[in-house]
């Protein structure tokens, strides 16, 4: 069958013939056209769905500002230790520091990039996997497992010992510079391989390379503590004061969470990826030999019961989605029902979360933090969301999510392996996860 490519005058005459026709069409032009889009299809009775009260809901301070970075994966994974931390400890306002994890992400991302060149070395350039490697060699984002991996290797310090700088507040000058090094590096790390160099020639070459990425780090970062003192008075204003720590420690003594037991969840409902099922990513992680990106994809119930039994049990939940779509950012409400475009343009523009993820239209880009949920008849209506965006945003930094927003945008959760049923735990556990492409959507980092 052969179809005609071009628009032909009659087809525009017809188009116009059938915007005429439509009842008020000029006047939804002009309020269009003057207020956009999203003004224009907002439904302001979703404010009244979303008010922030919720049957559960846990005390977890104020909130975090990641400022001009992308490192809410890590701001969102580290919020998760401080809220058990505080509890722990009746602290008040503490925060364990991003800019710590920060630096050695950045640090071993650098090697990861370094070893996967050498790896694709022979592939020409045009390869589509060398071409992934080399459009972002490395960026801000990241997944939960990746923060265990620098976890398990650097231990985490408080943000008093290690406080943020002009460059991981605002990140796109380092980023630019750092990448400029590691395409650089590449070229010479490829023309080693091809000259036929050995192990050893390649190993001295990117030693030199990291020793420059980690000066690079230093200077815009700071360099990272390895002992300190750790000083704080608690909430009854108690003084204390835990001298000669390190940064393991640290962990050891004041979080001592067994990071194995916590594991990633997705809800991806697409043909590729069956539920009940384990996924891994080709080259997605940081650290060399570290722990590996694993995630067991479970049917949108099972997802949203793992999470639920956690906040019941008092502890928030690390989740990534795709924060930007439905979602009103200054009143923080993230609802399905907020804009309406499909009643303002009569026009259907729905795809099913399976539609999206295959099509490109969605894929994880945020990570923040479930705080609470409102259950009636134990079923989830709206959920509460810490974000990393300051208090500026939502109700003091807090955000409102639908639980249908949720089944949409949705894609990934991280929870203790004890709040899993057996059957599913023993598949997350034992089951040798399918190896999916570098660009597939489920490898995306938040």
């Amino acid at each position: 069958m052969i179809l005609s490519n071009a628009i032909n005058q009659d087809q525009i005459a017809s188009y116009q013939q059938n915007l005429t026709n439509k009842p008020q069409s000029k006047v939804l032009e002009r309020a269009v056209t003057h207020q956009g889009i999203l003004a224009t299809s907002a439904d302001f009775s979703s404010e009244a769905n979303m008010d922030p009260v919720f049957s559960i809901d846990l005390d977890t301070g104020k909130v975090a500002n990641q400022k001009q970075s992308g490192r809410c994966w890590m701001f969102a994974a580290l919020n998760t230790m401080r809220h058990h931390m505080a509890n722990l400890f009746d602290l008040k306002d503490f925060e364990l520091s991003q800019n710590y994890e920060y630096f050695w992400d950045k640090f071993e991302k650098s090697n990861y990039f370094y070893e996967n060149v050498i790896k694709t070395a022979n592939l020409p350039l045009t390869d589509r996997k060398v071409n992934f490697l080399m459009t972002t060699p490395q960026q801000d984002g990241g997944q939960w497992d990746m923060l265990c991996a620098i976890v398990a290797k650097y231990g985490v310090v408080p943000a008093s010992v290690m406080p943020e700088t002009y460059n991981s507040n605002k990140s796109s000058e380092l980023n630019d510079l750092l990448n400029r090094k590691l395409r650089k590096d590449a070229t010479a790390l490829r023309e080693l391989v091809s000259q036929g160099s050995s192990d050893t020639d390649l190993s001295a070459a990117k030693d030199q390379m990291l020793n420059e990425i980690y000066r690079l780090l230093a200077y815009t970062l700071g360099e990272p503590v390895t002992e300190f003192d750790f000083e704080y008075r608690d909430a009854d204003k108690n003084y204390h004061l835990d001298q000669n720590l390190t940064p393991q420690s640290f962990y050891q003594k004041y979080i001592g969470w067994d990071l194995s037991e916590y594991v990633s969840i997705i809800n991806a409902p697409t043909a590729d990826k069956p539920y009940n099922h384990t996924y891994t990513v080709e080259m997605l992680g940081n650290v060399v030999g570290g722990r590996e990106v694993k995630h067991l994809n479970l049917a949108i119930s099972d997802f949203k019961k793992a999470a639920i039994a956690q906040l019941k049990a008092g502890e928030s939940v690390w989740f990534g989605c795709d924060v930007g779509k439905e979602s009103e950012r200054q009143k923080g409400i993230m609802d399905l029902d907020y804009y309406n475009p499909d009643d303002l343009f009569d026009i259907d523009f729905s795809l099913s979360k399976a539609q999206q993820l295959d099509y490109g239209q969605s894929l994880m880009t945020h990570a923040m933090v479930l705080t609470g949920v409102d259950l009636i008849d134990d079923q989830p209506t709206k959920w509460k969301v810490e974000n990393s965006w300051g208090e500026k945003v939502g109700t003091k930094g807090f955000f409102v999510m639908s639980d249908a927003w949720l089944d949409q945008y949705c894609y990934q959760i991280v929870v203790n392996k004890k709040f899993l049923p057996e059957d599913i735990r023993k598949i997350q556990e034992t089951e040798q996860p399918t190896v999916l492409a570098p660009w597939d959507p489920m490898g995306a980092l938040a």
